[in-house]
């Protein structure tokens, strides 16, 4: 048993998709069957997606193979309630809410029942191109799409004082780099030294992140200081520009609580020069997700004499996601966004874009309603 509102919800879905890595930048308007309802699942009807770097990655199949012939990518959705399931008791018909890149898990782990639901070993699914267990193995479908179909804990809920075109990269740009900060440096940050490695999507939202929760510091890293004005607008209080400045290492030895890298890790990386930057206990957080078969080479006396860690991690919980729309909320608060109305084209233009990192710093995807008459 679902409720639904007034408005139809459709037989099939719509959406913008890549039938193979050859045609990555030439999505093509298609339908396709959603996956079947479950009792606590909502459907929602799409009014913006972001674009993130993943979906580029996923379509040019870095990350692995292509899970189906009309694959829809987008997993940082926002739009409107109109179906229900049965069991739902945390959204009602015409809530607003936002959807990121992770869409079921088992729910019943140790890990989903302490806000841990991003790391579930059983049961989890990604928003797209990931065959659902829970689901008789259907490949999920993302938000370059008219309506997605998900589990309602997987939905957020949007601030009514939150543009929903701001909130929609929180979903997986902002909570990727919120759950770490907030992981690893706690909610007050008044007393630690935050570092922001890479001024792009994710980094741009870092420092944000870090100026609100009140760092004592938020210092961007850019290999050159072509960003400095956009570091400094979005709240850092330095930028280190690692080719410019040989000696920074030095300069700034046992500075940094955290040191959050949002930009490359493997290849061309200078591992020891930010570990020198590390105080004694201080975290170097990865988030960055390279190519699949792309390693690092570290020496373990690095990490013995230093006494500092390398963490990784990945998304952030439902409930980080919640926590961090309020804080962009409460805050007056705006990712750097792009917006361009969905279309074949403009799934092109943000494709070929975002590959070569043409943009400052989010894309979002728009005007939903004239794409899909919905």
């Amino acid at each position: 048993m679902s409720k639904s509102t007034s408005t139809t919800v459709p037989a099939k879905f719509s959406g913008f998709a890549v039938d193979k890595p050859e045609n990555w930048n030439k999505a093509k308007l298609v339908q396709y069957d959603p996956k079947p309802f479950k009792p606590y699942d909502i459907t929602i009807k799409v009014i913006c997606c972001g674009v993130c770097g993943s979906d580029c990655h996923t379509v040019l199949g870095s990350w692995g193979p292509l899970n189906r012939d009309d694959l829809v990518v987008g997993h940082e959705i926002v739009g409107e309630v109109i179906e229900i399931g049965s069991e739902v008791t945390n959204h009602k018909l015409g809530d607003i809410v936002a959807v990121g890149a992770q869409s079921d898990s088992c729910g019943e782990c140790e890990l989903c029942e302490n806000n841990n639901e991003q790391y579930c070993r059983d049961g989890i699914a990604a928003t797209y191109n990931f065959p659902n267990k829970r689901c008789g193995g259907y490949v999920t479908q993302g938000g370059y799409a008219s309506h997605l179909r998900v589990n309602s804990y997987f939905a957020a809920s949007v601030p009514k004082n939150l543009d929903v075109h701001y909130a929609a990269p929180l979903l997986c740009g902002g909570l990727t780099v919120y759950s770490p900060i907030v992981r690893h440096g706690g909610y007050d940050l008044k007393d630690k030294r935050i570092g922001i490695v890479g001024i792009g999507g994710l980094g741009s939202m870092a420092i944000q992140i870090a100026n609100a929760l009140g760092a004592k510091e938020v210092v961007a890293f850019s290999r050159t200081s072509d960003k400095k004005e956009d570091a400094l607008k979005l709240g850092a209080s330095r930028i280190i520009a690692t080719k410019e400045d040989p000696d920074w290492s030095k300069s700034n030895a046992a500075t940094f609580d955290i040191i959050l890298n949002c930009a490359s890790f493997g290849k061309g990386v200078n591992f020891d020069s930010f570990f020198g930057a590390l105080k004694l206990g201080g975290k170097y957080v990865n988030v960055s997700a390279p190519p699949s078969d792309e390693l690092i080479s570290l020496s373990p006396r690095n990490l013995i004499f230093g006494g500092f860690s390398i963490v990784g991690s990945v998304i952030g919980s439902m409930k980080e996601a919640n926590e961090l729309l309020k804080l962009y909320a409460d805050n007056n608060l705006a990712p750097w966004i792009e917006k361009v109305p969905i279309s074949e084209e403009g799934v092109h233009t943000v494709m070929n874009r975002i590959n070569v990192s043409d943009v400052k710093y989010r894309f979002v995807l728009t005007d939903y309603d004239k794409a899909f008459n919905n």
